[in-house]
């Protein structure tokens, strides 16, 4: 199935700007860190923007933050609905919970129990549900009918792409002559707020995403001009298991040129292993998508350069992080 992309991109530069005056004092400013070692292996200068230091250990409370708070209070009153893996499920709890509403959160049955459990520490119901055989968007659009509350999906939703933007934001603040930004791409928010960021700092910088190597949904919805449903499959990398990215992502990218690789899960175990024996980062499969294909080779353009990398989450199981270390 295919659905064509959003009439031209629904965020713009200011749409960021102003997520990050929400997000002021409310977000961490996490750190950007470095390591020759981490240079050396990748041929370039490497600039990681560690958002798995993020609240909720993902750069995903700044997409949930800012679009319940956008919400009007009357609104917001009747309570948010969202359906995530995990680290969207977390972020709308605590946003919800810091502006005192109740929150619903449809979940896989395979999501990795750390995740489920810290969504619920936040105060959240949790549904459960098939990622195999049932669809999580009509859970949530039954639930929120039934309730009154507002569905926040993960990522096509312009208020979440402008709060995730703003991780880049705050990157090129710090780092402003960065030559491109590589960062992972599941539904695309964090990937198209990225794009709308970087390029209203930066206009020439390259801006390049990175999917599960087994997963085409962003590079055949690129080639399509149209968003393109695919199996959902199997590996490490559960943040990106998204059948689809979405549409107003899909447009923001193509206004950008914005293109995507693919990265293995040896990559990102790779880029785990790295970031835990040299920088004693803890990243989570997904978080390191991103720099497991500047390790990997994937992004021969970018020796050499100054490149920005984002690392989304840290939201790692104690047996994945084991398998990373002892591989």
């Amino acid at each position: 199935m295919t659905v064509p992309a959003a009439d031209g991109p629904a965020v713009v530069f200011d749409d960021v700007v102003r997520a990050a005056e929400r997000l002021r004092d409310v977000a961490h400013r996490t750190p950007v860190l470095t390591s020759s070692t981490l240079d050396a292996a990748c041929g370039a200068q490497v600039f990681c923007k560690a958002e798995h230091l993020q609240r909720i250990g993902a750069f995903k409370f700044r997409g949930a933050y800012n679009a319940v708070a956008s919400l009007d209070p009357d609104v917001r009153a009747a309570g948010v609905v969202a359906f995530s893996s995990g680290n969207h499920a977390q972020a709308v709890a605590l946003a919800a919970r810091l502006h005192d509403v109740r929150a619903t959160i449809v979940m896989p049955l395979d999501a990795p129990p750390v995740k489920v459990e810290a969504t619920r520490g936040y105060g959240a119901e949790v549904v459960t549900y098939d990622r195999y055989t049932q669809d999580r968007r009509a859970i949530g659009e039954s639930i929120a009918a039934d309730t009154g509350a507002t569905l926040i999906p993960p990522y096509d939703h312009v208020d979440v792409i402008a709060g995730q933007g703003t991780a880049a934001l705050e990157l090129l603040e710090e780092i402003p002559d960065l030559d491109a930004v590589v960062a992972p791409i599941g539904g695309g928010g964090l990937l198209a707020g990225t794009a709308v960021a970087v390029h209203g700092r930066r206009a020439d910088a390259l801006v390049i995403g990175v999917e599960p190597a087994g997963r085409r949904a962003a590079r055949d919805a690129l080639a399509a001009g149209a968003v393109v449903q695919v199996e959902v499959p199997r590996t490490l990398l559960d943040g990106q298991q998204t059948p689809e990215i979405g549409a107003h992502n899909l447009a923001v990218l193509q206004a950008h040129d914005v293109r995507v690789e693919g990265a293995s899960d040896e990559d990102a175990l790779q880029a785990m292993r790295l970031l835990a024996a040299r920088m004693k980062q803890v990243v989570e499969p997904s978080g390191a998508s991103a720099l497991g294909a500047l390790l990997a080779g994937t992004l021969p353009e970018l020796r050499g350069k100054r490149v920005g990398v984002i690392l989304s989450g840290g939201n790692v199981t104690a047996e994945v992080l084991s398998h990373a270390l002892s591989a």
